[in-house]
């Protein structure tokens, strides 16, 4: 059977037996195939960008150039990546990929925001994008949310937001993001929207409120005295409030109306 080559595998194996510049006989050598199925190989990697043609009968394997990659990067718009995106952007090896982001994160082109997540360092993606991208699914919520609407008078530096996934908290370079998990039938009540040239995943106002008031309800944070529920929809609030099926919760809205309708104090 005429013996298939894999461009990821044949990348592999010539940075592994450190050969960068070879000719179609030694390339035949090397992976035990046929002269035709070499050039042919040779050929049509050199146009698609593998291999560079140095003269007749050399070949250099391509290597990726940090000016080019930062060009790239920015040009498609993705600050923010994975090794694996980088590998498919790139059209290279998991091992090229891993070793050029590793190199130039020591050199300063990239920032490590947490494993398998990095940053372009000349760039600046907003808080909320990196928050959404960092830990999937999720969309920006509770403290964080409900600051941006005006529902707390509170600035909150943490971006605070909701997942599926297991609750976490991730320290990075570029600021502190928390992920609070709820049940899957009650993640909803959020929409992408445009904020600080970046197309997020964040809360309703109303979803933020009824998100952060099951955190209250479940005695994992305190309530704010200060929410101000004026542009709140009361029922589509309530419809929120329903996705988490715990009747304190229900309650503790009707509590939170009757001290909102009460005169509030002076000091």
């Amino acid at each position: 059977m005429l013996k298939k080559l894999n461009r990821i595998k044949v990348e592999e194996k010539l940075k592994l037996l450190g050969i960068f510049v070879f000719t179609p006989r030694e390339f035949q050598g090397v992976f035990d195939v046929p002269q035709k199925t070499a050039s042919f190989f040779i050929s049509s990697n050199t146009k698609s960008g593998l291999f560079v043609k140095l003269r007749n009968n050399y070949y250099m394997l391509k290597k990726l150039n940090r000016i080019k990659v930062e060009e790239k990067l920015k040009l498609l718009g993705i600050f923010v990546f994975t090794p694996r995106e980088f590998q498919g952007v790139f059209d290279v090896s998991q091992k090229t990929a891993s070793c050029f982001i590793s190199s130039n994160t020591k050199s300063g082109l990239f920032i490590k925001l947490r494993n398998n997540y990095y940053m372009l360092k000349d760039s600046n993606p907003s808080l909320y994008f990196i928050a959404n991208k960092l830990y999937q699914p999720s969309y920006i919520s509770l403290e964080k949310a409900l600051s941006h609407h005006g529902i707390i008078p509170e600035i909150v530096y943490t971006v605070t937001s909701i997942t599926t996934k297991t609750t976490r908290e991730c320290i990075t370079p570029k600021g502190a993001f928390s992920y609070q998990k709820i049940k899957r039938s009650a993640f909803t009540g959020y929409n992408a929207v445009e904020l600080e040239d970046s197309l997020v995943l964040f809360a309703e106002p109303e979803k933020a409120l009824a998100d952060y008031l099951y955190f209250v309800d479940l005695k994992k944070v305190s309530l704010n005295n200060r929410l101000e529920l004026k542009e709140i929809n009361k029922k589509k609030l309530l419809r929120y409030i329903k996705f988490f099926e715990r009747p304190s919760l229900i309650n503790l809205i009707k509590q939170i109306y009757v001290e909102q309708k009460k005169p509030r104090k002076i000091y």
